[in-house]
């Protein structure tokens, strides 16, 4: 008896799981001939749509967007009138210092701008210019470096600083 029963356990322990050839061609099936036919049928899916080719709906759009320039020149008028920072605060700043989106220190609270101020007017006006976690760049923009270092006074003062409100340089004398 023990070797009938020993035989029995050595030739399932050398076996595998397809016991029969119904079971064989079954494997066979699943494992090389059901993926073909999955393969085929995504490649008609894909193949099979109407989609119009790059840039044919709109050629002189796509056209104009394929060539349009790197870059672009903006003229201003260096003898306009510089804003305040009060009217630059209203336009540019107050977006996201009166509600304090983002983390930005509400405009008028000393404990927010407390640590900002202590680290003086030129680290502020920095932090302006080319921009500080979540607030963007503000150099470059629709304000001039003078106009945006005015508003950084206007919302520091209002925060408890006491800087002098920078004055407008010297334009450089004309060439005789």
């Amino acid at each position: 008896m023990s070797d009938t029963n020993t035989a029995t356990v050595h030739e399932e322990a050398h076996t595998g799981p397809i016991k029969n050839p119904k079971q064989l061609l079954l494997a066979v099936f699943f494992s090389f001939v059901f993926p073909i036919f999955v393969i085929i049928g995504l490649v008609y899916f894909v193949t099979t749509q109407d989609k119009p080719a790059a840039g044919s709906v709109n050629m002189e759009k796509s056209i104009a967007e394929r060539l349009q320039k790197v870059g672009m020149v903006e003229i201003r008028d260096a003898n306009r009138e510089m804003r305040t920072g009060e009217d630059v605060f209203k336009a540019q700043c107050t977006a996201c210092h009166t509600a304090g989106a983002a983390g930005a220190p509400k405009f008028g609270d000393a404990g927010a701008w407390g640590a900002r101020i202590k680290t003086g007017f030129d680290a502020l006006l920095h932090s302006a210019l080319k921009g500080k976690g979540a607030m963007g760049a503000q150099g470059g923009g629709d304000f001039d470096d003078f106009e945006i270092a005015r508003a950084v006074v206007y919302m520091a003062n209002a925060g408890g600083a006491k800087f002098a409100e920078p004055q407008k340089p010297a334009a450089p004398e004309a060439a005789k």
